[in-house]
């Protein structure tokens, strides 16, 4: 009797393996979702009933409803906790059971202060009957994996009890089948016993085949079948290596290892051939998907620096101050072009890439908080630039009307010099303010302009009649009557003194002209009388002059 053929040990997944491919590649994403979204889906997902589902999916969906929610509630003024608060508050949804308590007034006043209460209140009841359902889960799995390993106990010292038998083969070989389908529906067993228990089982099968004298029809039959089905499984293994899913690919090699075990022996001169031909399927599986694993650690290591490099252009951007709105709206851009950079980065690996999520939100966190308070505080600001700006309004239609034209006008300008020195206000109100202001000083300034153009064009009739009494002054004839040419001379000084201001230009050209006219019939008087007269008359110009009547001029 040839010897049964010896399985050779099946390559199996690791947990770890499993879990970085569920990170990686099947992560759900529910950012886009809304708060109600979210716990529509746990609520439908616990519906279902689907304990692998929500295993994938529970945490995912936790952790986007606690960013979701936070990012509401800061947008919404409900609180500015800082990142470790806020995280403090999610962590609380891991509490199964977690005590609501508070009269139904305190439930009311807390909605009031806090309008996602009630959607948080929620979620954490979704959340504790997930974990709740869970726990039992795998409590129920751990039971049934125990009953079947004592099933396969059972099914163990039954094909011992058929071995020691050795009946005719008729008998025999229908209930050796028969044990071997039942072993095949059983499934989980603990894994700590998994492969004892295959192991004795295998030993089982090897000696039905060794030690019963199994005719050559039935074994060659078997051996045929087996050799069947263990070359459709090559086939399939091969087929894998082309699989362009290479994670895909490896989990179905796993389902195919399991096929494989399941089967029994071929003939002895294709066994070894098989199991080669097997396992070198298997390699170039186990390589590709190696190499994956390989390249997606590189990867993520790149990942991880290019995202730790964008963590420090965003904490340097959170940690810049600005005065104006221009310097904010500046930083904000440059903040949100790298939020778009980073979405565009891949993940890193599983224990670094929530550790730079949350470093690269708290510095967006802290950036967009000290936003906050500067519009906060500037909007407050803008409110008192306003109150200072409508006092300089009221102060500037105070003076609107006066006729004080340089003390007014001085005391406007250092108004509208305060005007600058105030700080901006609302844009809709900024323009309003303005008007006023500025209605306010052109009102004086035109009065202004009214008043002095008038006094030019009196200045301009002036220096016409001054100059056409120097005319008339040159053109006098001095006589032989000494009192009639003193008489005409004090006539003529008394109308150039009446006839008031010119222009400033043309002050003292005028007046030379004037001096030189009374000099010139000075000089003819002082001839024609005593030089005790003229000196007396002369005398009396200069009084006259002094007196400060010649103001006018």
């Amino acid at each position: 009797m040839e010897n049964i053929e010896q399985q050779d040990p099946v390559e199996e997944k690791t947990e770890s393996q499993e879990v970085v491919v569920d990170s990686v590649i099947d992560l759900p994403d529910y950012s886009n979702k809304t708060l109600k979204e979210i716990i529509e889906i746990f609520r439908q997902m616990l519906d279902k009933g689907d304990q692998q589902e929500m295993y994938k999916n529970a945490d995912a969906l936790k952790a986007a409803f606690y960013k979701i929610l936070k990012k509401e509630k800061i947008a919404a003024g409900v609180f500015n906790l800082p990142v470790a608060a806020l995280q403090n508050t999610e962590d609380s949804a891991e509490g199964e059971n977690a005590e609501v308590s508070g009269a139904a007034g305190e439930q009311a006043e807390e909605s009031a202060a806090n309008p996602y209460v009630e959607l948080e209140r929620g979620f954490k009841e979704l959340y504790a009957a997930y974990k709740q359902s869970r726990a039992s889960y795998l409590q129920n799995l751990e039971k049934v994996k125990e009953e079947n390993l004592q099933k396969k106990l059972q099914i163990i010292e039954e094909l011992k009890e058929l071995v020691e038998k050795a009946e005719d083969v008729n008998s025999t070989f229908p209930a050796f089948r028969e044990l071997q389908n039942r072993w095949k529906e059983i499934s989980l067993v603990p894994q700590s016993k998994a492969r004892d228990l295959w192991e004795s089982y295998q030993h089982c099968v090897e000696r039905f085949y060794d030690y019963i004298k199994i005719n050559n029809e039935f074994r060659d039959l078997d051996f045929k079948k087996n050799l069947e089905l263990k070359t459709e499984l090559c086939e399939k293994a091969e087929a894998l290596g082309q699989e362009p899913n290479v994670v895909n690919a490896f989990k179905e090699l796993q389902k195919l290892h399991e096929e494989w075990k399941e089967l029994g022996p071929v003939a002895k001169e294709y066994r070894e051939s098989i199991w080669e031909r097997f396992k070198n399927a298997t390699s170039v599986v186990n390589k590709r998907h190696q190499s994956f694993f390989e390249n997606l650690k590189q990867d993520q290591k790149q990942n991880l620096i290019k995202k730790t490099a964008l963590c420090e252009q965003a904490e340097s951007i959170a940690a810049s101050h600005c005065e104006d709105s221009n310097g904010w709206n500046k930083l904000s851009k440059q903040m949100e072009d790298l939020q778009t950079e980073w979405k565009k980065i891949g993940f890193a690996a599983k224990k670094d890439n929530q550790k730079i999520y949350d470093r690269f939100r708290a510095a967006c966190d802290k950036f967009y908080n000290a936003k906050r308070e500067y519009y906060l505080n500037f909007k407050s600001s803008m409110r008192e630039n306003l109150a200072h700006k409508e006092e300089l309004c009221e102060k500037a239609e105070a003076l609107s009307s006066s006729e004080d034209w340089k003390g007014t006008t001085e005391k406007l300008i250092e108004l509208q010099k305060e005007w600058k020195e105030i700080g901006p206000v609302a844009r809709k109100q900024a323009e309003l303010v303005w008007k006023r202001f500025r209605s306010a000083c052109d009102i004086f300034f035109e009065n202004k302009a009214r008043y002095f153009g008038e006094q030019d064009a009196k200045y301009e009739e002036n220096l016409a009649a001054k100059s056409a009494l120097i005319e008339e002054l040159r053109a006098y004839k001095v006589s032989d009557s000494k009192d009639d040419n003193i008489a005409a001379m004090k006539s003529f000084l008394a109308r150039w003194n009446d006839i008031g201001f010119v222009p400033f230009k043309e002050k003292e050209r005028i007046q030379k002209e004037w001096n030189e006219a009374m000099e010139s019939h000075f000089a003819d008087i002082r001839s024609l009388e005593s030089e005790k007269k003229f000196s007396k008359f002369r005398r009396m110009v200069t009084e006259f002059r002094t007196s400060g009547k010649d103001r006018a001029l």
